[in-house]
């Protein structure tokens, strides 16, 4: 086996904590998280690859030729991007199908650069939020005009929502503040006796609010023994509906509606 230098292990072990960083800003559980790095880092020829987790955090060692290089970064939270989480996945198994190692590394290092973090457009997003929380309004009962108030309401708010993180705003903050839009919208049927049920544009209107993917990380996170992190993880998720549950609030009493609910 050929041997590694230490400059050379140096940019494997960047790699490996650089596609480690990716997976967890980008939605990655755990798990994933760990085996990727630790299978990026072995097909590049370390010979043992440890990873830890926090919930803002990684540290990484690769180890080769009883040499230990270790390295921690922290995170930063991104919006879900399961198609870049994929193209990670790829481009690991393409090293590790890899027979010829000439320029491997750098070939890799290409591969993460030439990652597509292509998004939909805002407009469109914010059009198909809104169409979701109009549809979840009509499977409910509501009428026309009920759905129709619900999909300027999602719509809106989540065209807020992206405006906010775009600008990097607390992730508290966003959320309060996108709750507070959208109810205030929805709210409007109350004011204005639009419909047949106010309670039901209320309550969808915020529905793009719910964290479904993040809540379902920190259960699997802590039910395959990454305790701490999912515990994080799921502090994070009740931290963003009780903001949420803020936003609301604080309009209904702006409106100074004091019956709500079904």
């Amino acid at each position: 086996m050929t041997s590694i230098s230490y400059v050379k292990q140096q940019r494997i072990t960047r790699l490996c904590v650089r596609c480690g960083l990716l997976l967890m800003q980008y939605g990655a559980e755990s798990a994933v998280v760990v085996d990727l790095s630790k299978r990026l880092g072995l097909a590049l020829g370390m010979n043992s690859v440890e990873c830890s987790l926090n919930f803002n955090a990684i540290t990484l060692t690769t180890i080769c030729d009883e040499r230990c290089i270790t390295t921690t970064r922290d995170t930063i939270n991104q919006s879900i991007n399961v198609n870049l989480l994929v193209q990670i996945q790829q481009i690991i198994n393409k090293t590790e199908a890899t027979v010829d190692s000439t320029a491997l590394i750098d070939r890799t290092t290409l591969a993460f650069d030439e990652l597509d973090k292509t998004v939909y457009p805002t407009w469109l997003v914010g059009i198909f939020v809104g169409a979701s929380c109009a549809a979840f309004a009509y499977l409910n009962g509501g009428s026309w005009s009920i759905t129709a108030v619900t999909f300027i309401a999602g719509m809106v708010a989540m065209l807020t929502r992206i405006y906010l993180s775009k600008h990097h705003f607390n992730p508290f903050i966003t959320v309060i503040v996108t709750a507070f839009i959208a109810s205030l919208i929805g709210a409007t049927t109350y004011y204005f006796d639009i419909g047949n049920n106010a309670d039901i544009a209320v309550a969808s209107s915020v529905l793009l609010l719910v964290p479904s993917f993040p809540l379902i990380n920190s259960f699997s996170d802590i039910l395959k023994g990454y305790v701490n992190i999912g515990v994080g993880r799921a502090v994070f998720t009740y931290m963003l509906t009780l903001s949420a549950c803020v936003g609301i609030v604080m309009a209904l009493v702006l409106l100074r509606i004091q019956h709500w609910g079904f």
